[in-house]
């Protein structure tokens, strides 16, 4: 399985639809706007150009998905502020909405790592009923502590995210959130989250009192994160654990089989592993007799040093 990131196919239960740009190939007909995601990726002309054509022939007050692919041209000095800016001064324009992805980009377009965001909280303030959020590129991201009653699905992937943004998701209010998904990265590129910055959001049952999903994932300090986790109240309420992609080894997963039990989860991921055999068949003992889904696929060693441990997803 790659990790490496690619378009979205869907969204929010929806097929994606890249709104076509000006030229003699547009279709003849646009889909329902309610039965796709809409997608906008500056290319023959640019993304306001494109926003505009958008707010003109579709009628906007029935969609109810966007994804933002490659919002510049040539190189983004000023990450996604911009964008937010369009987006959210036709918030009423939208009343339906309620996902949207922002940075919808293949290495091709630009590395993950390179992706600069911006102030991606205002997206949920325009919006109050916004159920999905989902954010590739962690570079200049800013998030505020606020309290969204609406949100459901909030996913932050990236080749390293920093602490400020963790933190800031720490002090934040989400009575509906389900599903939180954090590619923590590397030091190399930017990642420089402690354990101490996740602290927060572990302990923090009451400010996320619906959660069944956590992830924490793609960190090279994984054995910190799975030590952290054994012992955290929020990991109680949850279905399902993910601390996949990341650098762990025997001691993150032996720090697992020490902390409280996990025999509620329904699935444990720790795909992309660097756990001795023997660590991970105590892991399967422990748990699979309790119906936990296991996924202890391994990382692929590097034949030139196989101790070398590595995330899946940096640059």
């Amino acid at each position: 399985m790659s990790y490496y990131p690619s378009h979205l196919t869907r969204f929010h239960g929806l097929p994606v639809y890249a709104f076509p740009t000006a030229g003699n190939d547009r279709p003849t007909a646009l889909p329902a706007p309610a039965s796709v995601a809409w997608k906008l990726s500056a290319g023959e002309c640019s993304f306001e150009e494109l926003w505009r054509r958008l707010l003109d022939e579709v009628p906007t007050e029935e969609v109810t998905a966007l994804v933002v692919g490659m919002w510049w041209e040539g190189w983004d000095e000023y990450g996604s502020d911009s964008v937010i800016d369009l987006l959210t001064a036709q918030a009423d324009r939208f009343p339906r909405l309620r996902a949207v992805f922002l940075g919808d980009v293949e290495s091709e377009e630009s590395e993950i790592s390179w992706i600069k965001q911006g102030h991606v909280t205002r997206l949920l303030r325009a919006w109050p009923d916004l159920v999905e959020l989902g954010v590739r590129g962690a570079e200049g991201l800013v998030i505020e502590p606020l309290r969204h009653d609406g949100l459901r699905m909030l996913r932050i992937e990236s080749g390293g995210l920093p602490r400020e943004p963790v933190r800031a998701l720490g002090a934040c209010e989400f009575p509906a959130l389900q599903h939180l998904e954090l590619w923590l990265g590397t030091t190399w590129y930017g990642g420089d989250c402690s354990a101490d910055d996740i602290e927060p959001l572990l302990t923090a049952s009451g400010r996320l009192p619906a959660l069944r999903h956590l992830g924490l994932q793609n960190s090279d300090i994984q054995d910190d994160i799975a030590a952290a986790v054994a012992a955290a109240p929020i990991v109680a309420g949850i279905e399902s654990l993910d601390l996949s992609m990341g650098a762990l080894s025997d001691e993150g997963g032996g720090a697992l089989l020490s902390g409280q039990p996990l025999t509620h989860l329904r699935t444990l991921n720790l795909r992309h592993h660097f756990m001795s055999g023997q660590l991970t068949r105590r892991l399967s003992e422990a748990l699979e007799p309790h119906d936990v889904s296991l996924d202890l696929t391994p990382a692929r060693r590097h034949s030139w040093n196989p101790e070398t441990r590595y995330v899946a997803v940096g640059e």
